[in-house]
């Protein structure tokens, strides 16, 4: 959706103002990301 990597957006998300919802506990539990959320910020970053 955003035509970047996984790896690009968990290590940037939270610096664009991206909130992530975990799931599971450790490591490697999963981060998720609303669509609505993505979709708003995405609208926010257009040039006009």
């Amino acid at each position: 959706m955003l035509s970047m990597s996984t790896s690009w957006v968990y290590r940037e998300a939270s610096k664009l103002g991206l909130k992530g919802y975990k799931l599971g506990r450790g490591r490697n539990s999963k981060v998720l990301y609303k669509k609505h959320e993505v979709l708003k910020w995405l609208e926010q970053q257009e040039i006009l």
